[in-house]
């Protein structure tokens, strides 16, 4: 076969330079994985090597590191295009970060960044995979917190792939790459990072993408990842630049996010598809939809369907400030402390309603106090065949207690004297003295509390009170609906719902409550069953202008 036969991918198929190998072993180019020797600059030299390599011929190069523990100090590792780091999977292949001869420096695993290194589109990585290692970031400590402190820290990246990792207890973001075009996150586990967070930096999540560097389309999926006990997210895209269009591209499927502070969000993207992800057990809400990222910009145009938000301790679904369309669909929703939807206003981003958020075929039950409420303008939405039950849980009425039977630990509560109802006091604020705790879940005589920050090991905001300490709860708010409006809701539908309580002591006082603070004008209720709550069907301290009222169970109970 002649030259000219061969198909273009042979044909322009250069050999390798000499010098650079397109497979090499660690351990042959001065990397020693003894734990001991600093082997970051080995790491970077053989990286610099590699990368000239891919310049000279186009060839991807990988970096094969066998068993062992890589001792990466002191400073991070500049990315090149073309080079991927491979292990013989995450415990055996292991990279401990630390900084205990240079405090100034985060020291990343793997960098490349705009402000460090001037990566932009024309100045991105390409072809770089990272995949079958551990990286353990807990020996970094800085004075101040630094947002570099990750484990992984690329930015603009084409046909990145980031598989089969586990990175834990890094100062800052695990795995934080942004602007990532053709690439993929899959099975990456992301524990415990984002210590050094306090709740309010830039970062500090498990895995954290930015996005809008490559404009309207960026194409991405995050797949079959596990985020656990994370300083703010577990997984969150954030649009970095409020001038940037949201992009199209995005999305996050199969993937588990408990622990963490928020558990998935959608801070700008347009379109992005989030399903069968479970998210549980997050400190303020399951999956949020909100401007608080950098550019002051939520999600839009987004599909939330088909997984379980359960056990959050504020929200299970925190929706603010978005200007919509959004979709949440067949989802169950459940168990959550506070509300199972909630609409606000958390004031900063969009301030006019929201238009087009449909809430369909979802199961919401078990939540403390309603089930969906609107505490924020909303216009031609949707709540379709929703099935709305036993929610307002957090039933419990105000209580003290103190003296020889009350006893404290660090996430405990115990009252041998006490009564409860279970969960009764789930999602409250516990006082003892000046310090506090939120209630996770109750016993008749036990209180679970939450830890006081993701991955913490105590849930007081002060030291552990001593046995005996007088306590106090507050009352349960009176009225806990199915569905409670409590804003403008106008030329909305409601349609094909069933909201009840079947449980022998009723705890959701009203399939529909609206507020004397609520409005709504020329709205579609229709089809609904609201037959079988504690208190009525519905209450309405706002009567509704305009519409259709029409075949709903459970209206003679109407005002």
């Amino acid at each position: 076969m002649s030259y000219q036969q061969l198909p273009p991918t042979v044909r322009n198929r250069r050999p390798a330079v000499a010098g650079a190998p397109l497979w090499c072993d660690a351990h042959d180019h001065g990397l020693t994985g003894d734990g001991v020797t600093n082997d970051q600059p080995a790491l970077a030299a053989l990286v610099d090597r590699l990368g000239d390599g891919y310049v000279a011929d186009g060839r991807a190069r990988v970096i094969y590191c066998p068993p062992g523990i890589y001792s990466v100090r002191d400073a991070g590792t500049v990315w090149r295009s073309g080079v991927s780091l491979i292990g013989a999977g995450p415990a055996a292949t292991r990279f401990v970060l630390s900084n205990e001869g240079n405090r100034a420096d985060p020291t990343p695993l793997a960098f490349w960044t705009t402000v460090q290194h001037g990566a932009s589109r024309d100045r991105h990585i390409a072809d770089c995979t990272f995949a079958d290692f551990e990286i353990d970031g807990s020996g970094v400590a800085m004075a101040e917190y630094n947002y570099l402190a990750k484990g992984l820290g690329l930015q603009y990246v084409v046909r990145g792939v980031f598989r089969n990792l586990y990175i834990h207890h890094t100062a800052a973001t695990g795995l934080g790459c942004d602007f990532l075009q053709d690439s993929i996150i899959d099975g990456v586990m992301v524990v415990g990072c984002g210590r050094l967070d306090n709740g309010e930096e830039m970062g500090g999540a498990g895995i954290g993408v930015g996005i809008g560097g490559w404009g309207t389309v960026e194409r991405l999926t995050i797949a079959n990842c596990t985020t656990l006990g994370n300083g703010t997210n577990g997984i969150f895209l954030e649009l970095q630049k409020a001038h940037w269009p949201p992009p199209r591209g995005y999305r996050i499927v199969g993937c588990h996010s408990q622990g963490n502070r928020f558990g998935i969000s959608d801070w700008g993207a347009d379109g992005l598809i989030v399903t069968a992800c479970t998210m549980t057990g997050n400190l303020e809400a399951g999956f949020d939809i909100s401007a608080n990222g950098t550019a002051g910009v939520a999600g839009r145009g987004g599909l939330l369907t088909d997984c379980v938000i359960d056990g959050n301790l504020a929200d299970g679904v925190s929706v603010g400030n978005t200007p919509g369309p959004y979709t949440v669909r067949g989802n169950r929703i459940s168990g959550n402390g506070q509300y199972g939807y909630h609409e606000h206003n958390l004031g900063r981003g969009y301030q006019d309603p929201a238009m087009d958020i449909v809430i369909e075929s979802n199961e919401f039950w078990g939540n403390g106090l309603d089930g969906i409420r609107i505490d924020r303008a909303m216009t031609d939405s949707v709540l379709l065949n929703n099935r709305i039950r036993n929610n307002g849980r957090q039933c419990g009425g105000a209580c003290t207690g103190g003296g020889e039977t009350v006893r404290y630990s660090d996430r405990k509560l115990v009252d041998r004297a006490a009564d409860w109802p279970h969960d009764g006091h789930r999602g409250k604020v516990l006082r003892v003295g000046q310090r506090v705790a939120v209630v996770a879940a109750n016993t008749g005589s036990e209180l679970s509390l939450a830890p006081v920050r993701p991955d913490g090991c105590t849930s007081w905001s002060g030291d552990t009170p001593l046995p005996g300490t007088p306590y106090e709860l507050p009352a349960a708010p009176p009225i806990r609906a199915g569905i409670a409006i409590n804003a403008t809701f106008d030329a909305t539908t409601i349609r094909g719902n069933r909201v009840w309580d079947n449980h022998d002591e009723r705890t959701q006082t009203h399939g529909l409550w609206v507020t004397d603070r609520g409005s709504w004008v020329d709205c579609r209720v229709e089809d609904n069953d609201f037959a079988g709550n504690a208190a009525a069907a519905t209450r309405l301290d706002t009567p509704p202008l305009g519409g259709r009222w029409d075949r709903n169970h459970g209206d003679e109970d109407w005002d």
